[in-house]
């Protein structure tokens, strides 16, 4: 997928990105917002009526015609993610008969308009689901494209075969609208869910001098505990006034949420007018809304200055960068089963530089690294991607953002490792044990401040339990164990420590399900380990088993590397232009 950007123009732009229109549906299938864009509707059709294939072209379905739709997939798919790959219920016609999983992400919809006998196909739709919302994004692409993924859903074989003509990945990568797409829809599920905080960049807590002294001199690892910068877009020192970065919700993220849509009518008018994507930072936009401008906010004079900049700094200048990795790993204690070890990263950076400067970062060692993914914000310019270097230039916007993420895999292990045994003694108890060794291989300065391990029962209850851990402290809630093995006030560095934790739990008695008089099928309950969650709304076959394995099949085993935070001295080299005497601070979680 595509990006073609251009950090100076008035938008981190999404070259040939236009919306048509959006939708979002609550968990009743109801629709509760929509936008359409008439100005890029009359494009779509006027596409249609130059092409000389092209029928009738529909109009765009009216909510009760989207709603009806896609409760109309979500039984024929199995869910509203759907199947993602052809099994015995898909039918010929449907996202699934494509064969490829990328359609739980990418999705279309059967219209039957209620004025006509016959079914119009509409793709593609961006699907991302949010809390209790599904949000639906339709993009413009040309008419061939949906005729070309419309012969997909009808082939006879499966999946991308090789020397296949039409594939849904190669078809993909023609449409960068895609990407705009599914960027508007991530940036509607965080406003509705009130989850739209800047990213975290912290403060080294030791003395500093600043500059690349600190990071050669050991202050890039966390010895010392970081503290966390408020993430605040600051209008210019003129005005006196600070305007927050970041609006927040006091609504439980996980709740269904009450959806302002004066405020999200507000935003698309000011991010995607005619629906073009513009600037979809939900910061500047709470920036300018808050604050406005005053006669003090000049624009440069010999440069051109953008939307997503809206307040130039004025102040003394500094540079920052966090690197954030969480480690994922898969620990199967038999010889014949490697364990699985990856890292995903993003390095956050908040730039405190006057004007309207270009940094360029360079990276080394991304090979050595086996950094496997790697994606940078709209307001960068990478010449090309791949190889052992690569520079990146990028004009900075205000307040916090992610520089840049990425995927890699993990050389040194995990900083646990262990196993958990579980068997159930009787119906309602079970007896289990933990061995763990934690830091096993990591040193100073890289520390573990907390360590909790949860045992989850998602369909038990846990009446009480029984055992006494080696280290730690250890709770239960309805559904779940709790360890807390190492809190904030006892933290490990340089060292490894060994946890041992046996015991028994004891459950409600079991309460037999309904029977499912689905034709899906689904394991036994007794078959079934206590960890694997049940669909509440679909009894269906399980999905991730299927992709997991589909995808993971035949796969060879790696050498694994570790990216970046290993050690005290690894550094990145970052330069100004024009050259500014900006002190560099870099701090690793």
């Amino acid at each position: 997928i595509k990006f073609i950007i251009s950090p100076h123009e008035a938008m981190p732009r999404v070259s040939g990105c236009s919306i048509r229109a959006l939708w979002i549906l609550n968990n009743q299938d109801a629709v509760v917002f929509s936008r359409r864009f008439p100005v890029v509707e009359r494009r779509w059709r006027a596409a249609c009526k130059s092409d000389v294939e092209s029928g009738t072209v529909p109009l765009l379905p009216t909510d009760s015609e989207l709603a009806a739709a896609f409760v109309d997939r979500k039984k024929r798919e199995g869910s509203a993610r759907g199947f993602g790959i052809r099994v015995p219920q898909s039918v010929e016609g449907s996202d699934s008969w494509v064969d490829d999983p990328i359609t739980r992400h990418i999705i279309s919809l059967h219209i039957n308009k209620e004025e006509e006998s016959v079914n119009h196909l509409f793709w593609p739709f961006t699907l991302h689901m949010k809390g209790h919302y599904c949000i639906l994004v339709l993009p413009l692409v040309e008419p061939h494209h949906l005729r070309t993924y419309s012969r997909m859903c009808k082939r006879s074989d499966c999946g991308n075969a090789i020397g296949q003509d039409e594939g849904l990945s190669s078809l993909l990568h023609d449409l960068p609208s895609i990407t705009g797409a599914f960027t508007v829809a991530h940036v509607l599920g965080d406003i509705i869910m009130g989850d739209v905080q800047e990213p975290e960049v912290v403060v080294n807590a030791s003395p500093s001098v600043g500059g690349l002294l600190d990071s050669l001199t050991g202050s890039i690892g966390i010895s010392a505990r970081a503290k966390p910068l408020a993430a605040t877009v600051a209008a210019s020192t003129t005005s006196n006034t600070t305007v927050s970065g970041a609006v927040l919700s006091d609504a439980p993220r996980t709740g269904l949420r009450t959806l302002d849509k004066d405020s999200l009518r507000t935003f698309l008018s000011s991010a995607m007018p005619f629906g073009t994507p513009l600037d979809l930072s939900y910061s500047n936009f709470s920036a300018i809304k808050s604050n406005g401008f005053s006669s003090t906010d000049l624009p440069l004079a010999d440069r051109k200055q953008p939307a997503w900049k809206p307040y130039l700094y004025k102040g003394k200048q500094r540079v920052l960068f966090t690197i954030h990795e969480m480690v994922h790993a898969a620990m199967y204690d038999r010889d014949e089963i490697p364990d699985t070890i990856s890292i995903s990263g993003q390095v956050n950076c908040r730039a405190e530089l006057e004007g309207m400067p270009d940094v360029f970062f360079p990276l080394t060692g991304l090979d050595t690294a086996r950094v496997e993914v790697i994606s940078f914000h709209p307001c960068a310019q990478v010449p090309e991607q791949g190889g052992e270097k690569q520079a990146v230039t990028f004009s900075p916007q205000l307040g916090n953002f992610v520089l840049m993420r990425y995927q890699a895999f993990c050389g040194i292990g995990p900083p646990i490792k262990g196993f958990y045994q579980l068997s159930m003694v009787s119906e309602n108890e079970g007896a289990f044990l933990f061995k763990l060794s934690l830091m096993e291989g990591y040193k100073a300065p890289l520390t573990m401040e907390t360590c909790t391990v949860t045992m989850p029962f998602p369909r038990r209850k846990v009446i009480s339990f029984d055992g006494t851990p080696s280290v730690g402290t250890v709770s239960n809630t309805e559904h779940a164990v709790e360890w807390k093995i190492i809190t904030s006030s006892r933290v490990v560095s340089g060292k490894s420590i060994e946890a041992t934790f046996p015991g028994t739990v004891r459950f409600a008695p079991w309460q037999t399900p309904r029977s499912n008089s689905s034709g899906y099928g689904i394991r036994g309950i007794a078959d079934e380990d206590s960890d694997t969650e049940l669909e509440s709304t679909n009894n269906m076959v399980n999905v991730e088993e299927f992709l997991m394995e589909k995808m993971s099949k035949d796969l060879q085993s790696v050498d694994l590397e570790e990216p970046f935070c290993w050690q005290a001295y690894n550094y990145a080299k970052v330069s100004i232009f024009p050259a500014v005497k900006a002190p560099v601070e870099f701090s690793t979680q």
